[in-house]
């Protein structure tokens, strides 16, 4: 099969209990390997294909953060019970084994998931090697999705909270999130080259996070989460006048400004960092006395009104950048009941309240 690494050559074996059957397991083997699907490596093991794939594929590929929740997942999840299975040695029952003892820890069935999500995307790259012809983590059951219900806001604490931000320096950004369901990236990573005055649309283009000790732009989350964004008209309002105290601001600090172009800045012009963000919207709840609650709950919050509202489920999806309708019916669909209620309303009067009309 080859020389490996070391120049030794590489071998591979058959037997029978007579010549005929050992020739007929010798021609399968010989048009396996002319095929490429025999692993030209036997002695690789799952750690250092981890290695491989994170130095030489995914660091090229991935957000530094993601490449991190990767190699945090290896680590912890992974490794300790597969890293010394050599790929070869590797079956359908080793992960099946792995998923169960992960649940049976009690890890959550999402972080359960992801764990076998990783192992397979990394077993994938094995294939594309030549160093696998199957990949046994695609093969293996997947835990059970529980899907929790996201918290969101009523109408009535809807407006307490924008009641309470009149007069903070972020009003508008929070009522911004409120009012659309942006992601608290895409609100910090807005810049007033995004807004369209005349249309009253603002354009989601890029996300603001930290990585690391620094504040990085990149790229939405997805393809589709790049987006415009129609605004209510009291909302372009508080961006005007956001605009006018931000136009205040730079005057007073003349040369000490630093122009970043951002929408939303601190005092001095620079982006607003997604912690100091979290930490001033935990304080806004708690002066409004609502409690612990999370930036992303804002979205879910967002999407909650918007189809209370009547709005239907696609044009939601598109607001919120999601990438596709089946991911917004998945998170939403349990709010469409006044929906599917109107339908069955409608189906009745079409088929029967007719026919009913005939016997009377």
């Amino acid at each position: 099969m080859g020389y490996g690494p070391n120049g030794k050559p590489l071998r591979k074996y058959v037997s029978a209990n007579n010549r005929s059957k050992v020739a007929t397991k010798l021609k399968v083997l010989q048009r396996q390997f002319d095929d490429g699907l025999l692993p030209k490596d036997g002695h690789i093991t799952l750690s250092t294909l981890f290695e491989r794939w994170c130095e030489d594929v995914m660091r090229h590929q991935v957000e530094a953060s993601t490449l991190r929740n990767y190699m945090s997942i290896a680590r912890i999840h992974i490794l300790p019970t597969l890293g010394h299975k050599k790929l070869i040695d590797l079956n359908v029952n080793d992960v099946d084994r792995l998923l169960s003892l992960k649940s049976d820890s009690g890890l959550a069935s999402s972080t359960v998931r992801r764990i076998r999500i990783v192992l397979a995307q990394c077993l994938d790259q094995a294939i594309r090697w030549g160093l696998l012809f199957r990949n046994v983590a695609n093969l293996s059951r997947s835990p059970k999705a529980v899907r929790t219900e996201g918290r969101t806001l009523s109408p009535d604490q809807a407006r307490h909270f924008l009641e309470t931000l009149q007069g903070h320096r972020n009003e508008a950004l929070f009522a911004l999130m409120l009012s659309t369901g942006l992601r608290r990236g895409e609100g910090l990573g807005l810049m007033w080259t995004d807004l369209d005055r005349e249309a009253g649309v603002i354009r989601v283009a890029r996300q603001l996070k930290r990585e690391g000790r620094a504040l990085v732009t990149t790229d939405t989350k997805t393809f589709r989460s790049r987006r415009a964004v129609n605004l209510p008209e009291r909302m372009m309002v508080s961006l005007l006048k956001h605009e006018e105290v931000q136009r205040g601001e730079r005057e007073r600090r003349g040369t000490q400004w630093i122009d970043t172009g951002f929408i939303f800045t601190t005092s001095r012009g620079t982006p607003i960092d997604p912690r100091n963000f979290y930490r001033e919207f935990r304080n806004i709840c708690d002066e409004a006395g609502l409690g612990r609650w999370h930036p992303h709950e804002l979205r879910h919050t967002a999407a909650s009104l918007m189809l209370a509202q009547g709005v239907k489920l696609h044009v939601v999806s598109q607001v919120l950048g999601h990438s596709s309708i089946r991911m917004t019916s998945d998170v939403y669909g349990h709010l469409l009941e006044p929906d599917r209620q109107e339908a069955a309303l409608a189906m009745g009067s079409l088929l029967w309240d007719a026919e009913d009309d005939v016997a009377d």
